[in-house]
């Protein structure tokens, strides 16, 4: 009988918070956001039942459960690093590796990639896509797409947009906003909460999903699971299509974005970052 396991980011960001003993530190280390990495936390403290770590004004301290988790953490991501380190290849011939946010890989580059090809037949692209900022491994990948701040995307990033978040659901829900299913991405810093405020609604009920991308909140309000509050530029092909619309004329900033960055030594990669900024313009 199979065990399921809580999810691998989880661990990496307890231990990451255990040696810091700082929330803050961890994300600074991981380049996500503090609030994903208290909501990491939580979750994986809820699926053990018990709490990690005491909470205090000037940092944190582990509880006797946490100090006993720590060491087998951190063992068991040194074996893994060290596992995919046997693997690791070097550069190889017309093949560039796009490490990207699984949203942009779905909504952006996926619908619009034989495009690229058909300029550029030669190229080809490895796509490794990802969630959390940290699971990019700059090292192995000639262009990265990565949501978060900018000095989590790192030096000559250029961010994408544009991209303040509206709402959005399935063109046949016409219920009242109030009355409707909300769903929420964790690990960013604008909520429903904000952008109610900046609407000046009032919604008394919680969001009912609760999801780790914007891809999946999008995928999901397009079903009609609910409303999602997501960036303008990965929802406009679809409301373009007629199967999405936007419910509600107020926008709001976010405080992260997702931003594009290269190897500017490398000219297909180059050509790869000319394009997708194509695309969205």
């Amino acid at each position: 009988m199979s065990r399921s396991l809580p999810p691998m980011n989880w661990f990496r960001v307890f231990e990451a918070a255990a040696r810091h003993l700082k929330f803050t530190a961890a994300a600074q280390e991981l380049g996500i956001t503090q609030s994903a990495v208290s909501q990491q936390i939580r979750l994986l403290e809820l699926r053990l039942g018990t709490e990690l770590f005491l909470r205090q004004a000037r940092g944190l301290l582990l509880t006797d459960a946490g100090r006993k988790l720590l060491p087998m953490v951190s063992q068991s991501i040194d074996q893994l690093t060290a596992a995919t380190q046997m693997f690791d290849a070097g550069p190889e011939h017309d093949l560039i590796t796009v490490a990207t946010s699984v949203s942009i890989a779905q909504f952006i580059i996926a619908p619009n990639v034989q495009s690229f090809h058909a300029r550029y037949p030669k190229t080809r692209v490895r796509l490794l896509s990802t969630i959390w900022a940290d699971d990019f491994k700059s090292t192995l990948a000639d262009v990265e797409i990565r949501f978060g701040s900018l000095g989590q995307a790192g030096p000559n990033a250029r961010r994408l947009g544009p991209d303040g978040l509206i709402v959005v659901g399935a063109s046949h829900m016409t219920q009242p906003i109030s009355s409707t299913p909300l769903i929420d991405t964790v690990g960013t810093s604008e909520n429903w909460r904000h952008w109610a405020a900046a609407a000046d609604l009032e919604i008394d009920h919680d969001p009912s999903l609760i999801v780790d991308s914007y891809g999946m909140a999008i995928t999901l309000a397009q079903q009609g699971a609910g409303l999602a509050l997501a960036p303008r530029f990965l929802v406009a092909p679809l409301i373009g299509q007629g199967v999405m619309v936007q419910r509600h004329p107020v926008e709001i900033a976010p405080t992260e974005g997702y931003f594009l960055r290269s190897n500017s030594n490398n000219a297909a990669a180059q050509h790869f970052c000319d394009w997708v900024i194509g695309v969205m313009s």
